[in-house]
């Protein structure tokens, strides 16, 4: 059976405009992540995020870089947006996070940036670093259907996120793609900010997990739906991979796609903190590994 996405029939119920009109009121009062900073970005305000009401996008490329069922033959849809809402300061995308790299788009652009990822054979539309800008993407995917998208949404995101949004992204995107970074609030305040960082991740996976399941991939093995979980391993278990993986299997399920990742470098900032100032050892992230199979996890990986 071909691949239908989960928002075509929202938009055709007329919902999906109006799930639009309610995620442009979080703008007025900017509460679109879990800090709450109240700003009014459609006056111009700024808040933590350092990102205005208006789209700032990197980059928009045929990723061949990210997980197997993502890329499949032609790459995934990838489309960098600029700031955070997190802004770890071992962030290896700082240019883009932290110094705002980026350009200005309209939501009309954005949706021809999208259609035209389909139009050279991407499997899916991946939205990198999307909290932020939730209700801008909502409003360009609609000028996107018009215009003939049909790919899965993927929701490449930090795990930092609102509950109330990720509710009303229901329908709207068929891959949930979030990060674990951390289960030791001691190590989210002081990399993150983000105090409740473990609380809040651990809620917002379990709704996740609620709308789109376990991933599932089509005959050609491509994902079209479900939930897809990434955990960077980091230097001295600050990560606290043994907690993370222990939650995916017990709270979430055992069925889940893990990418445990092997890549940190002490980026940005990293140098001022001298527990992450180095790569991890081969012998950490096999530790990593090993406790993901201890815990029953087999996929990804």
């Amino acid at each position: 059976m071909a691949f239908t996405p989960s928002y075509l029939s929202l938009f055709e119920k007329g919902e999906l405009s109006q799930r639009v009109q309610v995620l442009q009121e979080f703008l007025k009062e900017c509460r679109l992540c879990p800090r709450e900073c109240r700003v009014n970005r459609l006056d111009g305000e700024i808040g933590y995020c350092e990102a205005r009401s208006e789209l700032m996008v990197s980059s928009a490329f045929p990723h061949l870089g990210e997980e197997p069922p993502l890329v499949g033959i032609h790459g995934s849809g990838t489309i960098f947006l600029t700031h955070c809402n997190l802004r770890c300061i071992f962030c290896q995308n700082y240019d883009i996070s932290h110094l705002g790299r980026g350009e200005q788009t309209t939501p009309f652009d954005m949706a021809r940036a999208m259609v035209k990822l389909q139009e050279i054979g991407c499997h899916n539309i991946n939205f990198v670093t999307p909290t932020h800008y939730a209700s801008q993407i909502v409003a360009s995917l609609s000028k996107a259907i018009e215009m003939g998208l049909r790919l899965p949404i993927v929701y490449n995101c930090s795990g930092y996120e609102s509950i109330e949004v990720i509710r009303l992204l229901e329908g709207i995107v068929d891959i949930y793609m979030p990060d674990i970074k951390f289960m030791d609030e001691k190590y989210s305040k002081r990399y993150s900010n983000a105090l409740d960082y473990p609380e809040v991740v651990k809620k917002v996976l379990k709704e996740m997990h609620r709308q789109v399941g376990d991933l599932t991939t089509n005959s050609k093995g491509v994902a079209e739906r479900g939930l897809l979980i990434r955990h960077l391993v980091m230097p001295g278990g600050v990560a606290s991979s043994e907690s993370v993986l222990k939650f995916i299997a017990e709270e979430i399920s055992v069925h889940s796609y893990v990418n445990i990742m092997d890549q940190y470098r002490p980026e940005y900032r990293a140098h001022e903190y001298a527990e992450i100032n180095r790569r991890i050892t081969h012998q950490e992230y096999l530790e990593a590994i090993q406790l993901a199979k201890g815990f029953r996890l087999y996929r990804g990986f």
